[in-house]
């Protein structure tokens, strides 16, 4: 049995430390991830609050953009019963996607795509869209944007991205506020854990 000290408890999941055995076993396996999602990123916390206080439809369909551990659209899954797919560019985050959505017994799908990538069919097939931590570089800014876009015409009734405050993020948000009739919103939990940020919602 591992040690308390190496889970924590975020919004009703469990989430393993970086220290933990099996997260040391899933990085020797994956040789670790490439695109910065190799761990828990506190923002996670403000999209849990964010959608506590917010909840999606029951049985939503949810695709999780830039997925790292998985752990908005765990969430979705644990506490709305979403359908829920991580996507990332990396797909050696995928195993630590299974074993955290494992850990809470629920089962999140994976796609390896880029943002440029995801066509207004597939995102045909989603209710709502959720990111987190990931607009950390300028060059993000328009594919996030065009992704949002895109997703709104095709009929995604929210898309919810999280940061701490990134200057491409703040960019990102300022512009779907002006052009898409986006939210942009200051946002900061003190428990489990203190974090602060901004959050950018769009609906259709």
């Amino acid at each position: 049995m591992s040690s308390p000290q190496l889970s924590r408890r975020l919004f009703g999941l469990t989430v393993r430390q970086n220290a933990h055995p099996d997260m040391r076993r899933l990085r020797r396996q994956t040789g670790g991830a490439s695109l910065h999602g190799n761990k828990f990123w506190k923002s996670s916390c403000l999209m849990m609050d964010y959608l506590k206080r917010h909840p999606l439809e029951k049985g939503a369909r949810v695709l999780d953009l830039g997925c790292g551990w998985g752990l908005g659209g765990i969430f979705c899954a644990r506490h709305f019963g979403a359908r829920v797919t991580g996507l990332d560019a990396d797909p050696s985050v995928f195993p630590f996607v299974h074993y955290h959505a494992e850990l809470n017994s629920v089962s999140v799908d994976t796609w390896r795509c880029y943002y440029e990538k995801v066509t207004k069919s597939d995102l045909a097939g989603f209710d709502a869209v959720i990111g987190t931590d990931i607009c950390f570089w300028d060059h993000l800014e328009d594919p996030l944007y065009n992704l949002t876009r895109r997703a709104l015409q095709s009929g995604v009734q929210r898309v919810v991205l999280v940061d701490p405050g990134r200057s491409p993020f703040r960019r990102l948000a300022e512009r779907a506020q002006n052009r898409l009739g986006a939210d942009y919103l200051d946002w900061q939990v003190s428990r489990p854990m203190k974090a602060k940020g901004c959050i950018m919602v769009a609906e259709s």
